[in-house]
């Protein structure tokens, strides 16, 4: 199976810009309401801002020419009271927009995790988590500046570009042609400039993501970092990622700042233009004062909108790369899925049929993990399987509860397909307990009751005592409300696995599956485990996978799995008796 590391930029599938940006902007429908009050808002703010260009040109043509400093004054008066209105306008715009924003980012951020708790394994199995963790959490909180500005900057200033422009074609048309003759040039510069801009971000995310992989990575293993003494090379690879992303930035940056200098430079051009056509060509007597101070207001109304515009479509290009990424994740189908009629599965009696199953993994078809499995087993019977590494044990268990679904064949419980009833249904009537379990950050009861949340606390007693972690937790020094982390802290491996197994336990499953669950476990416990288990084994269908053959020594039926198939099965006296595989795997583990 192809697997993605920290040492490698991830790939990704180009899209059309223009379909991202509309997909975004999407989730700003619903609060539609919001958003109109904001743009009513606008509307007022903006037509404020394009008539102190006109109160300019009346105070100066007008009032001052005719030395009626009266109405000059109530002109002022009345500009002041507008400009207040417009500053308290273009708060309540801005933190309007910002509780938008932050309630599509919620939903956005929601939405990818739901979606990623619904993938299959072959997601999770082909990329470090530190880069799922990029998408949810860098990515997502980089979507901020571009929902919050397209509201309070894009349609803002677009307006005031167009309303600028009607004002000045309308008063005259030479000036406001003049002014506006390089903008062909500005949009061909921005056009190229964004082309490249766009591929360096998409770099710096990929960068990031390979840097939060490597750290999490290393966080999650730092006990064999320290253990091997390899602080120092650690540090250098880190060193080397932080390099390429610096550089990727750097690169990036560089790209993106030319936006200012062709604005920059076609404003300046603009603005020459006028000055030239208006005082050269038309002549100075022809445009009064106030009208060229009017038009210079309007020129700045003009190319300030349109470098904040391209300030914007600058973000929209620096960010855009997360969307993408994010939208690429959200479309990637969950292989293990429910069928559009698919059943609730009725309480589980434990009949587990595998009918000619084959498997291979997505990703590496070629390669078979199970060839032709058949097997029935009654309810209430203990399985136990056992081989080689790597020859298809968990790869059984994994397809009893539908992690992965089969190649070829069927797995089927209680007569019932496992494909034609709802994941939610199976999953929740088996067990599941592997070599290498989980603690969630909190205490050992919060770990324990995560098996079944309403649970009593005599019966979260009695699952703990069933497999001997009562005593062990009683001994901790808060007992149950212990905290712990998510490495278990303190605790020993075969404690953490103690508590895992009262986890599972606590769940009561109709089916339960032990994939090497005992392997932490020192042989004293694993004894006064194996006794307590017993008894919880009666009457439910369990499926034990094992290297240490003494622990299931009393299963029903094991089966011998090597080179995905079974190769003997049988009771231990049966398979003893015929000295085949497992006779010979016996004596090599009992035999000094």
């Amino acid at each position: 199976m192809p697997v993605n590391t920290f040492r490698e930029d991830e790939d990704q599938k180009q899209v059309v810009k223009r379909q991202t940006i509309i997909r975004l902007f999407r989730y700003m429908v619903q609060y539609q309401k919001q958003v109109a009050g904001v743009l009513g808002i606008m509307a007022v703010t903006t037509a404020i801002s394009l008539l102190n260009p006109l109160i300019i040109e009346r105070a100066v043509d007008v009032h001052v020419a005719n030395g009626d400093w009266k109405r000059l004054l109530l002109l002022g008066a009345g500009a002041v009271v507008l400009n207040l209105i417009l500053m308290l306008g273009i708060k309540m715009r801005i933190r309007m927009m910002a509780q938008v924003t932050n309630l599509v980012l919620q939903e956005i951020r929601e939405e990818l995790y739901a979606h990623i708790q619904e993938l299959g394994f072959d997601f999770f199995d082909s990329r470090p988590t530190g880069k799922i963790l990029s998408r949810i959490v860098s990515d997502v909180n980089a979507l901020r500046d571009v929902l919050d500005s397209a509201v309070i900057t894009l349609l803002p200033e677009f307006c005031v570009v167009i309303s600028v422009m009607v004002i000045m074609l309308i008063k005259n048309t030479a000036l406001a042609f003049s002014a506006i003759l390089i903008l062909p040039l500005l949009l061909v510069g921005v056009y190229v400039v964004q082309i490249l801009a766009h591929k360096k971000w998409q770099i710096v995310r990929k960068k990031s993501s390979n840097m939060n992989a490597f750290v999490h990575e290393n966080l999650s293993g730092i006990r064999v970092v320290q253990s091997f003494c390899a602080e120092e090379e650690e540090e250098e690879t880190y060193h080397q990622l932080v390099a390429e992303h610096m550089q990727a930035f750097a690169n990036a940056i560089y790209c993106s700042d030319a936006f200012q200098p062709f604005i920059q430079l076609s404003w300046g051009i603009g603005t020459c233009l006028l000055y030239l056509i208006g005082i050269r060509y038309l002549g100075a007597e022809q445009v009064g004062v106030g009208t060229f101070l009017a038009f210079s207001t309007y020129l700045g109304m003009f190319w300030n909108p349109i470098q904040r515009l391209g300030e914007f479509y600058n973000k929209i290009i620096t960010n855009l790369a997360g969307a993408e990424r994010i939208f690429e994740i959200l479309d990637i189908p969950s292989d293990i899925t429910d069928k559009a009629q698919a059943e609730e599965m009725p309480p589980v009696q434990g009949e587990v049929t595998f009918d000619h199953v084959s498997f291979a993994y997505a990703n590496a078809p070629e390669v078979q993990v199970l060839r032709d499995v058949s097997f029935t087993v009654k309810p209430g019977q203990t399985i136990a399987l056992v081989g080689p590494t790597g020859a298809g044990k968990s790869t059984i268990v994994n397809l009893v509860s539908r992690f992965y679904d089969v190649t070829e064949g069927s797995v089927r419980i209680d007569g019932r397909d496992v494909r034609d009833v709802t994941l939610h249904s199976l999953r929740s009537q088996m067990g599941v307990m592997i070599q290498e379990n989980f603690l969630f950050t909190g205490t050992v009861r919060d770990n324990i009751l995560y098996g079944n949340p309403e649970a009593t606390e005599e019966e979260m007693i009695q699952a703990s005592k069933a497999v001997h972690a009562h005593e062990y937790i009683m001994k901790l020094p808060d007992g149950y409300d212990t905290k712990i982390s998510e490495r278990g802290g303190s605790l020993s491996a075969g404690q953490r696995q103690l508590i895992a197994f009262a986890r599972a336990m606590l769940s009561m499953p109709a089916i339960l599956v032990l994939d090497e669950a005992t392997a932490s476990i020192d042989t004293h416990t694993e004894l006064l485990v194996q006794q307590g288990i017993e008894g919880l084994l009666k009457g439910r269908t369990s499926f034990v996978v094992a290297h240490r053959l003494s622990t299931i020594r009393k299963a029903d039926c094991i089966f011998v799995i090597d080179d995905g198939m079974i190769k003997e099965a049988g009771s231990h006296a049966q398979l003893m008796e015929q000295q085949g595989a497992y006779y010979r795997l016996y004596q090599a583990q009992f035999t000094v």
